[in-house]
């Protein structure tokens, strides 16, 4: 199947479902989740985080990540996330990501949007979409350095969205990457009075760890994209982990299994939370 674009997805008035968006790092990852997809009839997100490039080069991962949802049966775009260098979101795009994210939360209101209007005329001469942030997610995506949570205002995101011109935007509401370490404060009031005042679809980054109603509160108020990239390394590993424990004389690809097996998993369980069954 062709790819699709990030706008094909999320682009929709309906919000009893969410599309999820799986970071992988490896062939056997994409694999997980394309079948994860094909066994739910969803549509699905591949991407991957600059941050993990260190473990998983673009050139190298990209090119396998774009096989893998060409070879989909259900409608896949793939997404560079928290893309931080303009070097990296161009590779992306020549390698046929179909949207790519520009992570500029770190900077001042004016030097984001200056920014992300850069990656924007970019994108578009490709013909490919863009994600952008404001406000900042806790945590740390990657090697990333660690950065706490500062909720998105209204009144930035109304401008943000404006004159950025993007297509999708991450929020902050209290959500961080990587496993938390005690139970989130999500601001759905806050998330509440900004999908009110912009049009513009909303991302939730830092889905790990959140409970199924925490989610399901989430789309109900205008999330339209999830991004869940830990919960997956972490099935992957516990999977590998469960093999060799069973077996001692386990073998290479009995890894390689474990970590397909892992990450099926883990995505269609998200995949049911965001009500993805049957919505290809």
């Amino acid at each position: 199947m062709p790819l699709v674009h990030l706008t094909d997805l999320i682009s929709k008035p309906d919000n009893t479902y969410a599309i999820g968006a799986f970071n992988v790092s490896d062939m056997e990852m994409a694999m997980g989740a394309i079948q994860a997809a094909e066994e739910l009839e969803a549509p699905l997100i591949l991407q991957i985080a600059e941050g993990r490039l260190r473990y998983s080069p673009l050139d190298l991962l990209g090119p396998v990540m774009i096989a893998a949802a060409k070879k989909c049966k259900m409608p896949t775009a793939v997404h560079l996330d928290h893309g931080s260098t303009m070097e990296t979101i161009k590779l992306a795009l020549d390698l046929g990501f179909t949207s790519v994210m520009f992570d500029g939360s770190k900077y001042p209101l004016d030097e984001n949007i200056a920014r992300t209007k850069e990656v924007v005329k970019l994108a578009k001469s490709y013909g490919a979409d863009v994600e952008g942030e404001i406000g900042r997610v806790g945590g740390a995506e990657g090697d990333y350095k660690s950065v706490d949570v500062l909720v998105t205002s209204v009144e930035e995101a109304k401008r943000f969205a404006e004159e950025s011109g993007i297509d999708a935007m991450a929020v902050a509401i209290g959500t961080a990457h990587g496993n938390y370490k005690e139970k989130p404060q999500l601001r759905i009031d806050r998330l509440k009075e900004i999908h009110a005042a912009v049009k513009t679809p909303l991302v939730l980054h830092g889905g790990t760890g959140l409970t199924e109603a925490d989610f399901r509160n989430c789309l109900a108020n205008g999330i339209q994209k999830i991004n869940i990239a830990t919960a997956s390394y972490d099935a992957s590993a516990a999977k590998i982990k469960e093999v060799a424990a069973a077996n001692p004389q386990a073998k290479y690809f009995d890894f390689s299994d474990a970590i397909v097996q892992g990450t099926r998993e883990n995505v269609k369980k998200h995949m049911h939370i965001f009500g993805l069954e049957h919505k290809a």
